[in-house]
């Protein structure tokens, strides 16, 4: 093998530590490091390979990795580390789920995960936020967990931007605040881009690198992998079950929550095709598997500063009211809003049942106000200052 571009100054005399997100080029990176180090200027004694855990990775990227990538890190001693959020809140901290020079195992999961998280929520990950949910679930624990390893140290962070990535890596330089981190991109210093990650996996092990991503992303429609992504999901329908009945939850509390911005996961989905079937049918078993409850969901949508034709953050509040069967709780709904003449949507495919108290006007602020039925899987919850808020703008306590 050829050497490579010499890694920058601060390597040679600092901890290295090598952000693997499983994914292709990190994996790339790590294939090619850990066969040859000495091509490519690496002391591995400093070496520490980091994965953050989010706690929804694909299996097959998950085997992919277990099967090639971990046994080069036990034949070379590299120290290997594993960690995930502790909790919902950052001071919860950080679960080191493994640090070991001779891993055999990827615990896809610690105590938290943000899919958990974001049900308990009642919502989706939004792509109008960019990438908040990769800030909290992989770069707030690998930051933590770099202080208390390395405290008051300089470092060097080895990210796996490929060469097609550079805006990524201006971003992150642009982004950095740490005087003790000195970002690299080795992929990028060596010229490789996707296509050259992908065949130096493929020469050295014979596979196509599984992509890595969260199994409930709402980005792969945005990348235009919308139809490898439907198909992976063909293949692990109870995965897709799940991912569905986050949207199904948060959708039914607003309408608005789709996954994919204007479009659902679920309408990528249809009964007549058979492909489908066992997805479809995983996710009909999953609402039927868990508990249901009706909820009373209010929403302010205020003006934003400055702009007052323009809507500024929403404010929700979310009571869970009671939990009962769905048959029972449709039946209430449907007797409240005849009862008082109000508007009902009806879900006739899965039971649901929304009964609106208030619809939103024309212009801002705005308010909302509604009572459905779904999955009791989300907790109460409401901003602060929200019962206030709601006072002021309704006359009603």
């Amino acid at each position: 093998m050829s050497a490579l571009s010499t890694p920058p100054p601060p390597l040679s005399d600092q901890p290295l530590i090598v952000n693997w997100g499983l994914g292709k080029d990190s994996s790339a990176f790590l294939a090619r490091v850990l066969t040859d180090p000495d091509a490519c200027g690496i002391d591995l004694s400093r070496m520490v390979v980091l994965t953050l855990m989010p706690g929804s990775e694909w299996p097959d990227t998950l085997a992919d990795a277990e099967k090639h990538i971990l046994p080069l890190l036990r034949r070379r001693g590299v120290r290997y580390v594993q960690v995930a959020r502790a909790g919902q809140s950052r001071r919860a901290g950080i679960d080191v789920l493994d640090d070991s020079r001779a891993p055999w195992i990827i615990t896809g999961r610690g105590r938290w995960a943000l899919e958990e998280e974001l049900e308990t929520n009642g919502t989706v990950p939004q792509q109008a936020g960019g990438r908040i949910c990769s800030i909290r679930a992989k770069g707030e624990p690998g930051d933590d967990w770099v202080a208390g390893e390395f405290p008051g140290r300089p470092f060097t962070q080895v990210l796996g931007y490929h060469a097609g990535e550079q805006f990524r890596a201006e971003r992150d330089r642009a982004a950095d605040t740490n005087p003790l981190r000195t970002a690299w991109f080795p992929l990028i210093d060596w010229g490789w881009g996707d296509r050259e990650c992908e065949d130096f996996l493929y020469d050295s092990f014979g596979v196509r690198w599984k992509k890595s991503y969260c199994t409930f992303c709402c980005f792969p429609v945005s990348l235009g992998a919308l139809p490898a992504h439907l198909d992976r999901m063909r293949r692990y329908p109870k995965i897709a079950a799940r991912t569905l009945r986050l949207e199904y939850t948060s959708m039914r509390l607003n309408p608005n929550s789709r996954l994919f911005g204007r479009r659902s996961l679920f309408e990528q989905f249809s009964h007549d095709h058979s492909e489908d079937t066992a997805v479809l049918k995983a996710f009909a078993e999953e609402l039927q598997a868990c508990p249901w409850g009706v909820y009373r969901v209010r929403r302010i949508l205020p003006a934003k500063a400055g702009a007052p034709d323009k809507r500024g953050p929403a404010m929700r509040s979310v009571e869970l009211l009671r939990r009962d069967s769905p048959d029972r709780i449709a039946r209430v709904l449907r007797d409240l809003a005849g009862k008082r003449q109000l508007p009902v949507e009806d879900d006739d495919l899965y039971g649901s049942v929304r009964v609106w108290l208030r619809k939103r006007g024309e212009g801002f602020p705005a308010m909302e106000e509604l009572l459905v039925s779904a999955p009791a899987l989300v907790h109460s919850k409401e901003r602060p200052r929200f019962a206030e808020r709601w006072a002021a703008l309704t006359g009603l306590r």
